[in-house]
């Protein structure tokens, strides 16, 4: 005679509850702050301090947007897309060399080199301000967008050598052999085998670097001073003043210099996400 299974009863757990209204609350605090933003960049700056904070706009006016592009919005776009293409080229290019060395050629101090790289991940960034901003002036840089290049790839390579070095260790070491056999050397065997194979690796690293310099403000600030050199981070300073700000037009900025983050985040999340704990199972 054939019974039905029993399958087990799933009593009530407390995490069935918690999770969820832990998640819940997660996506009001991250969501509520972009909502504000999107609701004043359509608030005229006389509702602005008529109205409540989280009150509604009377009306979806396009003025501050208007605003922002008829200003010196566009050349603050032009340059943060200049230098963090630079940027994240460079980045990509001597962090991917760098990993290849640590992670195949075997070298005296190859560990303790792999420590001190390490470390530089824990050296807060602006110890490093000053520094720099004398090596700037001179060398003649400063208030140019080359100015940033080099500090923006500086202040990146640590973690960039330690995902890329957690992939390269991973394959497989007869590719390597037989390209030898082939009669490839170490440059060939970096071109045509570990940058192919190494391309989650190499994406997760150009778009966590990408959104991380897409924000950078305060080497921006120090390090450039008129509007054709500035980058996007900066451009809220033409609607602040001596004794007043121009609160929409600010958030209209704001909106408009997240919406590049917020397309490529949805784009890149999975290969974000899947790269960094590729790279933190693998190595």
């Amino acid at each position: 005679m054939l019974t039905t299974p029993v399958l087990p009863h799933r009593g009530f757990t407390p995490s069935r509850i918690v999770v969820p209204a832990l998640g819940l609350f997660w996506l009001g605090v991250t969501l509520l702050p972009f909502l504000f933003m999107v609701m004043t960049s359509f608030k005229t700056q006389e509702d602005s301090f008529a109205t409540a904070i989280w009150a509604l706009p009377s009306h979806l006016d396009l003025i501050n947007y208007q605003a922002v592009l008829q200003g010196d919005f566009l050349i603050y776009l032009r340059n943060s897309l200049f230098v963090i293409g630079v940027s994240i080229t460079l980045i990509l290019l001597f962090g991917a060399m760098a990993a290849y060395a640590l992670a195949r050629l075997r070298f005296r101090f190859n560990q303790p080199l792999f420590g001190l790289i390490v470390a530089g991940m824990i050296v807060p960034l602006h110890v490093t301000l000053v520094p720099v901003y004398l090596m700037t002036r001179n060398a003649g840089l400063y208030d140019t967008m080359f100015a940033l290049i080099g500090p923006y790839v500086a202040m990146s390579l640590p973690v960039s050598i330690f995902i890329l070095t957690g992939f390269m260790k991973q394959i497989p070491r007869e590719l390597e052999e037989a390209a030898q056999l082939d009669g490839c050397g170490p440059i060939a065997i970096f071109a045509r085998i570990f940058l192919p194979l190494c391309g989650p690796g190499l994406s997760t690293v150009a778009i966590y670097n990408g959104i991380n310099l897409w924000n950078e403000f305060i080497f921006a600030y120090v390090l450039t001073s008129t509007p054709n050199h500035r980058t996007l981070p900066l451009a809220v300073w033409d609607f602040q003043s001596q004794f007043a700000s121009n609160i929409p037009g600010m958030m209209a900025v704001v909106t408009l210099t997240a919406l590049p983050l917020i397309a490529a985040y949805a784009f890149g999340q999975e290969k974000i996400v899947k790269g960094m704990m590729a790279g933190a199972l693998k190595g």
